[in-house]
């Protein structure tokens, strides 16, 4: 009980710390993206007559996107979201896949245990750590546990598959932190582009229904804003699908392999109580 205790006090807690790193890097990654806007993009040097409500110099693209507005500094925000959320997670599943390679450790363990080498499958357990090593090295130790108590077969692989996937439910959470904000970014990306879309359109129009000889200028600006908003949110959008279903391959995999090497220990101590019998 006590050690069930403290394992919910450490997810709180780190469920606690996941929040104000997510709040954090959401309100720094939306500051760095208007101050690149502003002050890197918006630099007058880009522009004709040092002035940024200018056009920009020919072939000067980080002034072409200036001008797509303020909505570009927000999808900058989003982009860099993207990113620094994706590089986080790469972390985080790379230490719970552990020291090696995870797909050569399980299969070692495996081997291991079909040949009833069961401490020397944990220790393996403790050279390769993470959350995949974790998960299976509980379900070693009460594999030594119902052993011990004699239990029936049946009852011995009911609690130890139990074991197991209490473990991995606790090593879940820190494999899953910031998914949401991943996912919530692909739809995000899209939906703040349109928004720019729409308002580089009214421009566009507005320029049209001017009375006499349609405004140019306020025509192709507002053009420019659509468009560039569009390629923003596209972009923004597409590069989170991509990291949002790499990292869930991944944490799937690593679930696989958790249930294949559980499935190992309770085929083992079938076969170990029949020969016992």
């Amino acid at each position: 009980m006590a050690q069930a205790s403290n394992a919910n006090v450490e997810k709180k807690a780190g469920s606690k710390s996941s929040n104000v790193f997510a709040g954090l890097t959401i309100l720094i990654c939306l500051i760095i993206g208007f101050i690149v806007w502003k002050f890197v993009m918006g630099n007058p040097n880009n522009f004709q007559g040092g002035n940024p409500e200018n056009s920009p110099l020919e072939g000067n693209i980080l002034g072409m996107v200036y001008h797509g507005g303020p909505i570009v500094a927000i999808l900058m925000g989003l982009l860099l979201m993207t990113f620094v959320f994706s590089i986080e997670r790469l972390i985080v599943i790379g230490k719970a896949s552990g020291n090696g390679d995870v797909e050569k450790f399980v299969a070692k363990v495996q081997s291991l245990v079909k040949n009833g080498e069961m401490e020397v499958a944990m220790a393996e357990c403790d050279k390769q750590q993470g959350s995949v090593a974790n998960a299976i090295k509980a379900g070693l130790l009460k594999y030594k546990e119902v052993k011990a108590e004699g239990f029936d077969s049946e009852k011995a692989s009911e609690i130890i598959q139990h074991e197991i996937e209490q473990a991995t439910s606790l090593e879940m959470p820190v494999l899953e932190k910031n998914m949401t904000v991943i996912s919530t970014l692909v739809s995000l990306g899209t939906l703040v582009g349109l928004i720019g879309t729409v308002s580089g359109m009214i421009k566009a129009f507005a320029g049209l229904a001017t009375s006499g000889t349609p405004d140019q200028a306020q025509l192709a600006n507002g053009i420019s804003e659509a468009l560039i908003n569009t390629m923003m949110g596209i972009s923004t959008s597409a590069f989170a699908i991509i990291a949002y279903n790499y990292f869930t391959s991944k944490i799937d995999t690593l679930t696989y392999f958790i249930d294949e090497a559980g499935f190992t220990i309770t085929q083992a101590y079938r076969r170990a109580k029949g020969i016992v019998g």
